[in-house]
């Protein structure tokens, strides 16, 4: 982050240079030959800081130490700012001498921080964890040194559940608790204890409330007072429950009652900043994690945008009222402004996105940007201006350590100000500052600002205000149906019937007056957009269940209503998809994915998709299964909605989609993998190899079928085989040793119940393990070498076939090396061509009598080309399976002569080897390739459709006859 550039002094400020400088020296009377950039940066820090020249002209041995220790021109090490609190604080023998060793030290290390600062010899960043670090040494010391003279006197607190001492535990808010202080900050707290109880060890007990409570004076009293030594901090315990009525100190209990009960919008609002600064710090992570919920809900919280913009208003009115304009932080596009910006996407999403759940608001911002919610950008120029802001302000205190963002209107402070901040004069510095204003403003009002703003400002009605009559029935009917008629609804009759039917729905009836008023703000914003679609009846009717379905969780009401563009999103891609429409109804988090169009319609590749799930996960406690759980589901959901909204938008083509639903499932085995072994091996130690050693896993996810051939559909379940290469004689390691075989069944079926278990957000897949040695009868889990044995020695051809499509998904890479070795080993041994052909064709046979269609014998009819006559993509004569079926029997009759066939397991590029090895003509494979995409094509969009895989019989009447064609002049029946 850029520093402010240092120049020369103004004339102004020149002008006190040489009294200052004969002044200080006067009153140090010594003759220590001063180096000259010592009496360069002397002239522009107390020449700016009236504070500093005060302080070392009052005592200018605290110059002359902290020049010749060197403190002025380093950066302190982590704990040497606290080792210097706690060593000062040490020698006090009564609270009279405690409150002046801190202030003197408070004095000391405000020196040091601003002439750091105004020398250029500290960023922000530094600054400001200076001062918070002094402020968290200087409470912690405080209460340390007062908490056992306090137990002599009182006694000691116990719980009266646990029978444990107890201590304070101290809250910091706002700008300490995100390590932010600025120079002259006051410190807001909230003190708390963990349970009720009385104190022991004296005649005359106390409550533990009331220990705490006197405590808590003392502690105040040790810092706040202004005395002849200054004061240490300001203490503000207005955030305290009930604020100043309330009770100094409450229990933990007390406190997670009465924010789970009574808690207001902007007490979530400063509590995301709270950090345990002193006292029991086991303990005070305990409270945060209690009061967590309170802050972070575990659903899209759109409703904390109005929360922010009504505080902002307060705020607004404020600033009016007492003439603050020139503030700031409180002012248009002052310092809360990016604070509320921020804050607003930790609301909303911190709940789901762990990553939100921070303190400081630059790594928030770095953070909005990584996860893709503002542009880079738009954070660059909020990170940029907040810098900007922030060194204003601490310009604004290091003059007179007054707690003040007010603009100086003074000519000589005015000069300071500039000087501070690297500009020659006040007028190019305030350029610039009105500069920042405008954009942190601009962009505050794109997050913030209410979407019937401009229209009320104009006076016209907000948006979709036209429709709100006949959404409150304040019409009469008919004028209501040509009002939809006349907007372009078809049957504007079945039209206001859903609608009614929806105002009268159980779950509209038990709402509570705040999310009815919110669904009357939703409706005519809905129907708005619905009439600019070609087809409103069709956006309704598919809309409106989404609507039912969350009326009782009216947040994402409020998303919609604040985002018209999602809202825009949401109805063309319900419009365009049934099978989005329902996926978002039956889980309405993935409203969050229409948030950002970018990322909505760009889906990441494969090495991006495996990264973000990891980091996901990363931030779940390792033995939050059900935590871990809903967060796979969640992202398969949310990439899956991503992938589709893409494919409608022409965004992605068929190929593409396979690859992205592949790479999905592919991501998401591979942590249910590291999950299910990291939780066996915690329970049963690790499965050893051979050799002794401990597997690593020694174990793999073997893909079939469309997973195994890239080729991925939406709804597509997974076909899978597990296989190691563990010592079968051998126990695992761990406590609860049992042999390999159980360990390695144990975590299949962990790995199973993962990824088909049902939760709040469905299931991750369908599993279909019977392409396993021997099928249902099997063992859930082979290994390598009784796999080899069965498919040399067991399997039937059309097990060989599936070998074809087969590739290891994850896991060991070793194990995955010698799967390889095996499939190719089988796939390319010699056969007998007359009756391999026979076996193909009569698999081919079965599939068709059994699943095709039966109205035209499986496409082999006469009414097999009418329009009227159905035609199953897959398995009637012609279709996918036909080219499935040639592909596989090709790659098992040639295979051995051309191993290239066994590189790839996706049709296209096996289709393609067989044209280059001179196997098939390259008209047919062409002809096939192109057959092939174009089914699976209309399979995906009848998927969208929530239609089955049945197109109309006059339709692909061409390639069809070309692939029976080709069909038969390979030998096949």
């Amino acid at each position: 982050m850029n520093l402010p550039e240092l120049v020369d002094l103004p004339p102004l400020v020149q002008a006190l240079t040489q009294p200052r400088r004969e002044g200080f020296m006067a009153a140090a009377q010594t003759d220590i030959p001063w180096p000259e950039d010592f009496w360069s940066q002397f002239d522009r820090v107390c020449t700016a800081s009236d504070f500093v020249y005060q302080q070392v002209q009052q005592d200018p041995a605290l110059l002359l130490e902290l020049h010749a220790s060197g403190q002025l021109q380093r950066a302190f090490q982590a704990g040497e700012l606290c080792a210097q609190i706690t060593a000062a604080v040490s020698v006090a023998e009564s609270e009279d001498q405690l409150g002046r060793l801190l202030r003197r030290q408070r004095t000391r290390q405000q020196v040091r921080i601003i002439w750091r600062d105004l020398t250029r010899q500290a960023d922000l960043v530094h600054t400001c964890r200076d001062l918070s670090d002094l402020a968290d040494a200087c409470i912690d010391q405080a209460y340390h040194w007062l908490y056992p003279r306090h137990c002599q006197q009182f006694g000691t607190p116990k719980g009266r559940r646990t029978g444990e001492a107890q201590h304070l535990v101290v809250l910091g808010m706002g700008k300490l608790g995100a390590v932010e202080l600025n120079l002259s900050s006051d410190i807001d707290l909230i003190f708390g204890y963990p349970e009720g109880g009385e104190t022991e060890g004296t005649k005359r007990p106390l409550d533990n409330q009331e220990f705490f409570i006197r405590l808590g004076q003392r502690l105040i009293k040790a810092l706040d007072p202004v005395t002849v030594d200054g004061f240490v901090f300001r203490v503000d315990m207005r955030l305290r429950p009930y604020g100043s009525s309330g009770a100094l100190v409450l229990s933990f209990n007390a406190l997670e009652q009465y924010y789970q009960d009574q808690g207001r919008d902007w007490e979530r609002y400063a509590m995301i900043k709270a950090r345990v600064v002193a006292g029991d710090k086991v303990a005070g992570a305990r409270l945060l994690e209690m009061l967590r919920p309170f802050v972070y809900r575990r659903y899209l919280d759109f409703s904390a945008i109005e929360a922010l913009r009504t505080m902002k208003q307060l705020i607004q009115q404020e600033v009016r009222r007492k003439g603050m304009v020139d503030n700031i932080k409180l002012g248009a596009g002052g310092i809360r402004e990016v604070e509320f910006i921020a804050q607003a996407f930790q609301l909303i999403h911190g709940g789901r996105d762990l990553s939100l759940q921070q303190r400081p608001l630059l790594r928030v911002l770095a953070t909005l940007e990584g996860q893709g919610y503002l542009p880079a950008a738009v954070v660059n120029e909020l990170r940029d201006g907040y810098a900007f802001m922030r060194y204003t302000e601490h310009a604004i205190q290091a003059i007179a350590d007054r707690q003040t963002q007010m603009l100086p209107d003074g000519a000589l402070d005015q000069a300071r100000i500039a000087l501070m901040m690297g500009f020659a004069n006040w007028a190019s510095f305030h350029q610039q500052l009105m500069h920042w204003r405008g954009r942190i403003d601009w962009h505050f009002r794109q997050v913030i600002a209410d979407p019937d703003e401009e229209e009320g400002a104009t006076g016209d009605l907000s948006v979709g205000g036209e429709w709100l009559p006949l959404w409150e029935e304040d019409q009469h009917e008919e004028a209501a149906r040509r009002q939809l008629e006349e907007a372009g609804f078809h049957d504007a009759a079945r039209a206001l019937k859903r609608l009614a039917d929806l105002r009268v729905s159980p779950q509209l009836r038990a709402m509570q007056r705040v999310g009815r008023e919110r669904l009357d703000a939703f409706i005519p914003r809905l129907l708005a957009q619905a009439v600019e679609h070609a087809d409103p009846d069709l956006v309704l009717e598919r809309v409106l269940p989404l609507v039912e379905a969350v009326a009782r969780r009216s947040a994402y009401l409020v998303l919609l209503t604040e985002n018209p563009d999602a809202l825009r999103r949401l109805l063309t891609l319900c419009a365009a998809s049934p099978w989005i429409a329902e996926q978002i109804t039956r889980f309405p988090l993935l409203l969050d994915e229409l948030l950002n169009e970018d990322r909505l319609f760009s889906p990441p590749f494969a090495p991006e998709l495996a990264a973000e799930l990891r980091e996901r996960l990363t931030r779940i406690p390792e033995d939050d299964l059900e935590q871990q759980m809903e967060a796979l589901r969640h992202f398969k959901l949310a990439h899956n909605l991503r992938v589709a909204a893409s494919e409608i938008a022409g965004n992605l083509p068929l190929m593409k989609v396979s690859d992205y639903l592949t790479w999905l499932a592919e991501a998401i085995l591979e942590q249910v993998l590291a999950l299910a072994w990291r939780q066996t091996v915690a329970r049963h130690g690790s499965p050893l190899r051979t050799d002794g050693s401990p597997c690593d896993p020694g174990f793999v996810i073997v893909g079939y079928g469309k997973v195994g051939g890239i080729e991925l559909g939406h709804g597509s379940d997974l076909d899978l085989v597990f296989i190691h290469d563990a010592d079968a004689n051998a126990e695992t390691d761990g406590a609860k040793p049992i042999d390999s075989a159980q360990f390695f069944t144990r975590l299949g079926q962990r790995i199973i119940h993962m990824l088909t278990a049902h939760t709040n957000s469905g299931q991750l897949y369908e599993v279909d393990m019977r392409l396993r040695p021997s099928g249902a009868a099997g063992l859930l889990v082979s290994s390598i070498s009784a796999f080899e044995r069965y498919q040399e020695k067991e399997a039937w051809t059309w097990e060989h076939q599936a070998l074809v499509r087969a590739r290891v998904l994850v896991g060991c890479p070793r194990v995955a090396s010698a799967f390889e070795q095996v499939r190719a080993r089988v796939l390319s041994q010699s056969r007998d061509l007359p009756a391999l052909r026979v076996e193909v064709s009569e698999m081919r046979a079965k599939m068709r009598d059994n699943l095709g269609s039966r109205v035209t014998a499986a496409g082999t009819g006469t009414n097999a080309f009418d329009a009227n006559a159905p035609l199953d993509l897959k398995q009637d004569a012609g279709g996918i399976v036909d080219i499935e079926f040639m592909v596989q029997y090709a790659a098992l009759a040639w295979s051995g002569q051309h191993p290239g066939l066994l590189q790839y397991t996706d049709n296209i590029r096996i289709l393609e080897g067989l044209e280059q090895a001179g196997l098939l003509p390259g008209a047919d494979a062409s002809l096939l390739r192109e057959a092939y995409k174009a089914y699976r094509s209309a399979a995906h969009r009848q998927a969208l459709q929530k239609q089955a895989g049945v197109v109309s019989g006059n339709q692909f009447i061409n390639e069809r006859r070309e692939v029976r064609r080709i069909w038969g002049e390979l030998g096949l029946t």
